[in-house]
């Protein structure tokens, strides 16, 4: 299943995990000393001014008389002599205030700004580290898709939760100004309103399209994901077209194993880079939260409670639906078992007789029931928890609401990124019933390989041939 697509598959995935770890070890630390050598921010975005300081005359330390005037520029400060200002210093000035300023700004908001052009390269640059490291290592036929490929799939997942972010941002300043506009009639510019809006539409339609050519590269690389399995399993065809069921694992488990993965797994991957980003967005927004129901003020309250209510989902859906992955692989056994014999019936008039068509559709039937009364109690579980839960950052906010010392905006924000957090952590309870699909899939391919001689080596295309048909 993965030994077909991903070189040396224990060591690539593994060794993704420790780079990420690494990486983002490595850019907390000693971030900003390699930003200052090898970033491209500061020929892209505007410098930050430093905090403005008064800069002392000749060697005599300045003070400032309680009550004086501030000076002008100028003139000297109240309380200060007279000095000719045309007079050579005593000493060497260093650049003055006004001119750094014009080079700087307060602050950077824009969607690119420097932090995040040196956080994207800085990203762009671990990942170029990888693709370059398994293409001079081990590398396969499938190199192009398996490790570019699921690279470029998780960089883009990272670019859309930045996108995430932004927004979460964005609505904290837009829901202010909305309340304001309608608390006090007339007292919002329309250019300031307009302005706000089409800020939102710059950023979100380059992302929709971004998430359309997303779309359009993950089918292509399951597709090709679902090849290289085919070609690994038609390899052995000889020795294993016996199995029962052969056909269906190399026809249909190989395209669904392949699909589910990719979709798991992206989720997966999406629910970590969301709590990276999330997580402390949260856990800031959460000072503004008074006290929590029964337990009063707690630090960080709004991430508990996202932790809790999700652990108690997730475990609960595990236990419910304990016996789900068996049925479901049992399922698969029986419906193969009929559709054999239907093959069968359809070469040799003696095959498919209805005495045994209707015993092999009784034995689908019972399963098939039995998969609908188990189906019950977890559905019952599973939409009552998910209905409940998503209650819960309102309960948890209701003291800070009647207390009024939530504005509109950021009641916007802390909602989002509870939403962000809180379905992170909830993606087992979430994905449950995919994951349940995957497991019997899983089960069936393992039981398919079992049946793969050891000793005997896949045949292998070429590469051009393979470069050739991708």
């Amino acid at each position: 299943m993965f030994r077909s697509f991903f070189p040396e598959p224990k060591l690539f995935f593994s060794s993704a995990v420790l780079l990420m770890l690494a990486a983002t070890l490595l850019f907390f630390v000693a971030g900003q000393p390699i930003r200052s050598v090898l970033s491209v921010d500061r020929f892209l975005a505007p410098a930050i001014c430093a905090p403005a300081a008064a800069a002392p005359t000749g060697d005599q330390p300045t003070t400032e008389t309680p009550g004086a005037t501030p000076a002008t520029p100028g003139q000297p400060a109240a309380g200060a002599p007279d000095t000719n200002p045309n007079a050579p210093s005593t000493t060497e000035s260093a650049p003055p205030a006004a001119a750094a300023t014009g080079n700087c700004v307060a602050e950077d908001t824009s969607f690119l700004n420097g932090e995040k052009i040196w956080e994207y390269q800085y990203i762009l640059m671990i990942a170029v580290v990888f693709c370059v490291f398994w293409y001079f290592y081990k590398r396969n036929e499938w190199y192009r898709w398996s490790v570019v490929g699921s690279t470029a799939i998780l960089l883009a997942i990272y670019f859309n939760v930045q996108v995430d972010a932004w927004v979460n941002a964005w609505q904290g300043t837009f829901f202010d100004l909305l309340q304001q506009a309608l608390s006090q009639p007339g007292s919002v510019d329309p250019v300031t309103f307009y302005g706000q809006v089409f800020v939102i539409f710059a950023v979100l339609l380059p992302n929709i399209l971004a998430l359309v050519i997303l779309a359009f590269f993950t089918s292509h690389y399951v597709f090709r994901w679902r090849k290289a399995m085919n070609s690994y399993y038609m390899a052995y065809w000889p020795a294993i077209r016996t199995t029962e069921g052969a056909a269906q694992r190399v026809q249909e488990d190989t395209m669904r194993f392949a699909s589910i993965v990719e979709d798991l797994g992206t989720s997966f991957f999406s629910s970590l880079i969301t709590l990276v980003v999330f997580l402390p967005i949260l856990w800031e927004l959460s000072q503004h939260i008074t006290e929590l129901p029964i337990l009063g003020q707690v630090p960080g309250s709004l991430v508990w409670v996202a932790l809790i209510s999700a652990a108690f989902g997730t475990v609960l859906l595990a236990f419910v639906g304990i016996k789900l992955p068996g049925l479901n692989f049992q399922n698969q056994r029986v419906e193969a078992a009929l559709r054999k014999e239907l093959v069968y019936g359809e070469d040799s008039a003696d095959r498919a007789e209805p005495l045994t068509s209707k015993q092999l559709f009784a034995n689908v039937q019972l399963n098939y029931y039995r998969l609908y009364f188990h189906y019950t109690y977890f559905n019952l579980a599973r939409y009552a928890y998910l209905q409940g839960a998503a209650y819960i950052p309102l309960l948890a906010m209701s003291p800070s609401i009647l207390a009024g010392t939530l504005t509109l905006g950021f009641y916007q924000q802390i909602s989002n990124a509870f939403g962000q957090v809180s379905g992170s952590f909830q993606f087992f309870a979430r994905a449950w019933t995919t994951i349940v699909e995957l497991l019997s899939v899983y089960q069936r391919l393992r039981l398919f390989e079992s049946f793969i001689p050891q000793e005997q080596e896949p045949i292998k295309e070429s590469v051009s041939s393979i470069a050739t048909s991708t």
